[in-house]
């Protein structure tokens, strides 16, 4: 092991998700699905509507692209919508439309709270370009530029895929692996040579899958039983603790 950094030695290159890993923006996307969702599914089905739940974003939607985690969610209630545009407006009866409801949400709760970043996280990039390994920022939002430069973090990634990349470049999003390979490709790395940070369950399925040397789970919401089930190699409440040596 890389004892400095907590993780193997052959490792070359980190891969870090960004809502809840890098960012306290997890809760944030968490409260709006909810509004979003509550707000739909109490339109279609009245006063006693089967709300949203914890479980539910977890299940379906936590670290998927938009799209997908309105179709996953709403398949588990055996609703299907059409799919629509992606500029579909957010009052649209449309896959995109509903995804869209939710993105403008998030933006005005981003504008009015503001966006705050885990310093345990911001250090251990630090530490992990000190020792020189490549970085990458790997997220299924398409508003990944605007977070990173509000925290000033943009600086501390040698590429992004995220949302808008994926999109350009056709790239299926979590639970697949895509998006992780095409950053360790860009950043010139064999999968097994790259270490994948994430808090969502998807994210994990997507390390596993990839074959990635090495899957640290950050358990931000006491999922950690959860986040070994679906490939985790090693848990942590904040990556501070693989600088510091903790063995949890």
């Amino acid at each position: 092991m890389n004892t400095q950094l907590g993780i193997p030695a052959d490792i070359q290159a980190c891969l870090f998700d960004l809502d809840g890993v890098v960012t306290r923006t997890a809760v944030v996307h968490a409260a709006a699905w909810k509004e979003t969702f509550d707000s739909f599914l109490r339109e279609r089905d009245g006063a006693d509507f089967r709300p949203f739940t914890d479980a539910d974003y977890d299940e379906y939607v936590d670290g998927r692209p938009r799209a997908d985690g309105v179709r996953t969610f709403l398949a588990s209630r055996s609703i299907e919508l059409p799919e629509g545009d992606p500029d579909d407006p957010p009052d649209a009866g449309t896959v995109n439309g509903v995804g869209n409801r939710k993105n403008e949400l998030l933006l005005e709760k981003i504008r009015t709270d503001g966006v705050e970043a885990y310093d345990g996280t911001l250090r251990y990039i630090e530490a992990v370009r000190a020792a020189g390994l490549r970085t990458a920022i790997v997220s299924s939002s398409a508003n990944t530029v605007d977070v990173l430069r509000s925290i000033d973090a943009e600086r501390l990634f040698d590429t992004r895929v995220d949302g808008v990349v994926a999109r350009e470049r056709d790239l299926p999003g979590k639970p697949r692996p895509d998006t992780f390979l095409a950053a360790a490709r860009d950043l010139g790395v064999e999968p097994s040579r790259a270490a994948v940070f994430e808090d969502a369950l998807a994210g994990m399925d997507a390390g596993r899958s990839g074959h990635f040397g090495y899957v640290v789970g950050v358990d931000r919401v006491g999922q950690r039983t959860a986040l070994y089930a679906h490939g985790a190699d090693r848990v942590v409440d904040d990556l501070a603790e693989l600088t510091e040596g903790a063995d949890k």
